[in-house]
């Protein structure tokens, strides 16, 4: 009896042993059978092998500096660049395994003990989704199903999926794909931007526990956002760290310091109207658009045969030095908050009742502010929403809340509430500037700065902008007599009225421009000394004996595009021109009389490394090497006793007298310079062209209409409105070493015929014009 029981328990057991193989059996073959119905499309639409090969992911174009750094992006949805695995950090690979998946280098996309650990448990000790699954519902899942029965259709096919990426891709390749697939939040997509938005770093620099903040963020961005739940994020940033300890990443001592930091985050949202050269990158931007309508994409079948600039990931090499770039718009705005501010006291309503404006009666305001109305983006889309013009006008004079500019914040704007009319005069009280720096043997741009902020005032004044040039044409006329009438800057001529006939040079009428202070001292000046100290007459006398025909022909292989009448009035800077067109025609002088034009772009490439466009120089002989030493002879006498001469002053009295007007004084510079200050009627524009023999730097400084500016001299003059951002970009350029900024002599020619040593010539007159009387009187 004792042996059949025995023999029935033997049996029973057996047959549990042989159900058991025969459940485990079918069990795999029915997840075999899911996986094989899967792969064929029936829980749902595969990716095709071309799919997983090149998965559709929209990359944000790059624009990258000449010293390698990224200066903005395109993009309209992601503001995604791929990084590839060899620049992401080890503690960031360490950090997303030890937390994501620990197994991750010895599975084949699905973790069998995981899964079945998450089957048993229903997910109480944790997920079984892996780094390649996550990415297989980053590229292919749209969105998590609400629907149970869909979402483990859902998940059979990012299992089927992930297998298949393994396949495809080495596990180096896909952590690099998670990585830059997945968002951030904030536009930060992929581990780049937000390695760039959330520390201000390139991800290789990124720190163990910094890494561990973006590896916390994978679980669920929305929920741990170190912006908003600060400590959410720094216990889930503490997960990680203690992850990483638990599978020996790092040492348990490791893991408590690190755990024991603060969040230290470093916040740089990234906007098309923030960041670092936002003017330059919006001219970019239309360089762009310009270059992909002439260059069709060469696609393959099934794909667009046009390049998309905020889709395909191009990589735009500029010319422009980040470094350079931010010493000059710290100098903008150094300078130009301390202006404003100068600028305000004097245009109080009771200094000012028609502040902003001066001479200008109401009927001529009232013109002013109805154009700029009529223009304005409030106008344009309540046009466009069907509004009335008499709804529209009306919606001008209702207060209503908005942010607007103002120097005085940290962040440079500030809530308020007034009528949008308010809001249009508000913003016609600001001046605006313009400046770009060159390298002229080139003609690379080093520097743009196209205004004082780019989100408030998006008009960009280096190349969209044409004021009058005031003295800063001279040099053009100078160029001309020295060319043609071989003088030279020792050549002496009479501070005399002097006309023109009517009839001469196309002149209606008789041109007798006078000096700025009205007054003729009938004594001779060296050209060095009349350019120096703007005289006119001298000038006046300049292009009479060339003629304007010839200064035209000059400045027009100059690179300058615009429209110039042949008339002597364009000595004196009568006509308009862009900041962009003078530092080329500049660069010239510098470069030993050779005109480059100036590049912004010098290589595009494609996603792939593929070069797509090489920029090839345009250059065009101008000017001798001697005239064009002759001249920049001429200019540095406007630094060593003209209107320039404050560069290099440093004694008490003009400490007293300019500390007050000139921003960054005294600035002490003793190496040599070559420039020429511009102010034209009424204070109206400010200018000044700088020179050293590897750099030129044009500033302009002027109100949006003619009629904003400073109602005297003292402040309305190009050396005290344009020449303080020259002098604080160069001081802060020859700070930094690396950049390699010349401070020698300007290269002379062998052999030199023009005389340029002006120390014995006698006659010239001692008691020199005051170089704070720089403005020019145009004549006209």
């Amino acid at each position: 009896m004792a042996k059949t029981v025995k023999k029935n328990k033997s049996n029973n057991f057996g047959s549990y042993i042989k159900w058991f193989w025969i459940l485990f059996l079918l069990g795999i073959l029915g997840i075999a059978f899911i996986f094989l119905l899967a792969s064929w499309g029936a829980l749902g639409e595969m990716p095709t092998f071309e799919r997983l090969e090149n998965p559709q992911t929209n990359l944000a174009s790059e624009s990258i500096s000449s010293d390698g750094k990224t200066l903005g992006k395109f993009y309209l949805n992601d503001n995604r660049t791929p990084v590839a695995y060899k620049d992401l950090p080890q503690n960031l690979v360490n950090a997303l395994v030890a937390t994501e998946d620990a197994r991750y280098f010895s599975h084949s996309g699905v973790d069998a003990r995981g899964t079945l650990r998450a089957f048993i448990f229903l997910g109480t000790r944790g997920g079984a989704s892996t780094i390649s699954q996550q990415l297989s519902k980053l590229l292919f899942t749209e969105r998590a199903s609400a629907s149970k029965l869909d979402r483990i259709k859902q998940k059979i096919k990012e299992w089927v999926i992930a297998i298949r990426l393994e396949r495809q891709y080495t596990k180096e390749e896909i952590i690099a794909m998670y990585l830059n697939e997945y968002d951030f939040l904030y536009n930060a997509d992929g581990i780049r931007s937000a390695a760039k938005i959330y520390f201000g770093k390139e991800p290789n620099e990124l720190r163990t526990e910094e890494s561990a903040v973006l590896v916390g963020m994978l679980k669920n961005s929305s929920l741990y956002n170190p912006i908003r739940r600060k400590e959410l994020m720094i216990d889930r940033r503490n997960t990680v760290l203690e992850q990483m300890g638990k599978y020996d990443f790092i040492t348990e001592a490791e893991s408590d310091s690190l755990q024991a930091l603060e969040m230290d985050i470093n916040f740089n949202p990234e906007s098309h109207r923030e960041g670092l050269a936002t003017y330059f990158r919006m001219y970019l931007q239309g360089f762009m658009n310009d270059w992909i309508s002439k260059n069709p994409k060469p696609a393959a079948e099934g794909e667009r045969d046009t390049w998309n600039l905020y889709l395909d990931g191009l990589r735009i090499y500029t010319t422009i030095d980040s470094r350079m770039q931010k010493n000059a718009e710290d100098a903008v705005a150094e300078h130009m908050k301390r202006l404003q501010a100068e600028f305000f006291v004097q245009n109080t309503p009771v200094r000012n009742p028609t502040a902003p404006f001066l001479d200008l009666d109401k009927t001529e305001i009232d013109r002013i502010l109805e154009r700029a109305m009529r223009t304005s983006d409030r106008w344009r889309s309540m046009m466009q929403e069907g509004k009335s013009e008499e709804e529209i006008r009306a919606s001008f004079n209702k207060k209503a809340e908005m942010t607007v500019f103002d120097w005085k914040s940290d962040s440079q704007e500030k809530d308020t509430v007034m009528t949008p009319m308010d809001s249009i005069r508000y913003y016609k009280s600001f001046l605006r500037t313009a400046m770009m720096s060159m390298e002229p043997q080139t003609g690379h741009v080093k520097a743009w700065v196209g205004g004082i902020d780019y989100k408030h005032f998006q008009y960009d004044n280096v190349i969209q902008g044409a004021r009058q040039a005031g003295s800063t044409f001279k040099p053009f006329v100078y160029a001309a007599a020295i060319d043609q009438l071989r003088l030279s800057p020792c050549d002496l001529l009479p501070d005399t009225q002097y006309c023109i006939e009517a009839g001469k040079h196309g002149n209606p009428e008789p041109w007798c421009p006078k000096n700025s202070d009205g007054k003729y001292s009938g004594r001779s000046y060296t050209l060095k000394k009349a350019l120096a100290n703007s005289i006119n007459t001298v000038t006046a006398q300049l292009i009479d004996k060339v003629g304007p025909k010839s200064v035209v022909s000059i400045v027009k292989s100059l690179g300058m595009t615009g429209e110039i009448p042949e008339v002597p009035s364009i000595a004196l800077g009568t006509l308009d021109v862009n900041v962009y067109e003078m530092v080329g025609a500049y660069g010239a002088f510098a470069n030993q009389g050779v005109y480059v034009k100036p590049v912004m772009v010098t290589r595009i490439e494609d996603k792939n490394g593929t070069v797509l466009y090489e920029y090839i120089p345009e250059t065009k002989d101008v000017l001798s090497k001697e005239v064009s030493y002759a001249m920049v002879n001429l200019m540095e006498g406007v630094t060593e006793g003209g209107s320039g001469t404050r560069l290099r002053t440093n004694n008490q009295k003009d400490v007293t007298v300019y500390k007050e007007i000139i921003t960054g004084y005294p600035y002490g510079f003793t190496n040599p310079i070559a420039g020429k200050t511009g102010t034209t009627q009424n204070q109206s524009d400010g200018w000044f062209m700088g020179m050293v023999p590897n750099l030129v730097t044009g500033v302009w400084v002027g109100g949006e209409e003619r009629s904003i500016h400073f109602k005297n001299i003292i402040y309305g003059q190009g050396a005290a409105m344009a020449l303080p951002i020259w002098g604080l970009y160069m001081k802060k350029n020859y700070e930094v070493k690396d950049l390699g900024i010349s401070d020698g002599e300007f290269q002379r020619p062998e052999n030199m015929t023009i005389n340029v040593d002006c120390s014995e010539v006698k006659g010239d007159i001692e008691d020199k014009v005051d170089p704070d009387d720089d403005l020019e009187d145009l004549g006209i």
